[in-house]
């Protein structure tokens, strides 16, 4: 019996040898040591406690490029977009800006100026000092006002004024005098812009005319397309466009036609697309014939044209009313600016058309927009009285680290004098 149990012993004992070492042939010591765990009271289905073996040296994982084959797509460098503040670098005050979708009471020249009318007067704020000089008084009656403003683009030493009297007025900023006044419309000049020595101005009595300044007959010639009040106006770049939007829904490309008699021309194109008054437009710096608008609040969409075929290149909705349009001058982006309901400035890149950042912080629509002559800068002016300046574009080159006039203008202090309480500095963000 002894002798029976010990050769069973030894069979027993023979088979757990062989077993064992089918155990380690057939599994890593690690996954043994693992399923030598499984009967203990932490057994689980799978356990983590452990790292998978290192593969031997020299080894190839014949599947690798079908573990990886959607890595470069979904695990790939993403595009890294710029830093935006989201804070205005300066609040000035601006009271008594008048709240009206179709005028133009913003403007900034080259020589880093800023023009913006309150109501009836029209204040100067040099970025640079900070000095705040009022420029002019509509004193002729109390239902006149001031509707427009634009400075004259070679130079930037003269500023055209339309006002609710249907005058287009020309000032000398250095001399802080009235050099003319050009009659013609018959109804308020609420859009106003320069192509050289030509003024064009936009009227509610739904023409444009076209002003040679040098002259004393003035008027060159009358462009008539619209049926309704003309609120925006910009010439092309190189001067052989005009566009025109109106409340009458319509959008106008204008051939630069020269002429010293006085002549009615016709639009080379109309287009009838947008839904609502169109007043934002902008001209890209940087292609030719590439046109942006903006409809109102019925339309809310930003529209892109090739002006040589007339041809719609694209449209979105902004989702809300659009008040202006700015192409960055470096970078292929546009700036929208807009009103109800979160009354703010909007980057697009484009051609995709992606939606890069909201800037917000105005407590109603925002009415008007200007770039700084260094292409960094935007001033919006809206209808909570304020004018905010924000840090949008980054110098073109970064290699350049020397500070522009526009940028050290808006880093130094408010700026005093007897219109200080008109547009006073209010807060450094």
């Amino acid at each position: 019996m002894q002798l029976t149990m010990d050769s069973s012993s030894a069979k027993v004992s023979g088979n757990g040898s062989f077993s064992s070492a089918l155990s380690r042939e057939l599994m890593s010591e690690s996954s043994a040591q693992h399923t030598s765990t499984d009967s203990g009271e932490d057994a689980r289905v799978l356990a983590l406690r452990n790292k998978a073996p290192a593969p031997k040296d020299g080894y190839q994982n014949h599947l690798k490029v079908l573990y990886t084959q959607n890595r470069t797509v979904a695990g790939g460098k993403r595009k890294v977009h710029r830093h935006i503040p989201s804070a205005p670098e300066r609040i000035l005050d601006a009271p008594d800006l008048v709240d009206n979708y179709y005028l133009n009471l913003l403007d900034w020249s080259c020589n880093n100026v800023v023009a913006v009318a309150l109501h009836q007067t029209v204040y100067l704020w040099n970025a640079a000092s900070g000095n705040i000089e009022e420029l002019m008084t509509v004193d002729t009656t109390e239902e006149d006002y001031v509707t427009s403003v634009s400075w004259v683009k070679e130079g930037g030493g003269y500023l055209a004024v339309g006002t609710n009297g249907a005058e287009v007025q020309l000032w000398d900023c250095e001399k802080m005098k009235q050099v003319r006044s050009m009659k013609g419309h018959t109804a308020r000049v609420g859009a106003l812009d320069w192509n050289k020595h030509i003024l064009s101005s936009g009227s509610r009595d739904s023409s444009i005319m076209h002003h040679d300044v040098r002259v004393r007959d003035h008027h060159v010639s009358t462009l008539v397309g619209h049926t309704q009040e003309v609120c925006g106006l910009k010439w092309s770049p190189d001067g052989t466009q005009l566009a025109s939007g109106g409340n009458d829904n319509l959008l106008c490309i204008w051939d630069n036609v020269n002429s010293s008699a006085v002549n009615k021309v016709a639009p080379r194109f109309t287009m009838t697309d947008h839904q609502a008054a169109v007043k934002a437009l902008a001209w890209c710096p940087w292609q030719k014939d590439l046109l942006a608008s903006g409809g109102g609040t019925a339309d809310r969409t930003m529209k892109f044209w090739n002006t040589q075929t007339g041809a719609l290149q694209n449209s979105i909705d902004t989702g809300s009313q659009v008040t202006s349009l700015t192409w960055a001058p470096h970078d292929r982006e546009i700036v929208s600016s807009h009103g109800f309901s979160k009354n703010q400035l909007s980057v697009w890149s484009y051609p995709s058309l992606a939606h890069v950042k909201d800037l917000t912080g105005h407590t109603s629509r925002i009415l008007y927009t200007a770039l700084s002559p260094d292409g960094q800068t935007m001033c919006s002016a809206g209808a909570d009285e304020t004018m905010r300046f924000w840090k949008l574009f980054a110098e073109p080159s970064k290699s350049k680290k020397t500070v522009t006039p526009a940028t050290a203008g808006l880093a130094g202090g408010s700026g005093t004098g007897s219109s200080s309480r008109a547009l006073s500095s209010r807060s450094i963000r």
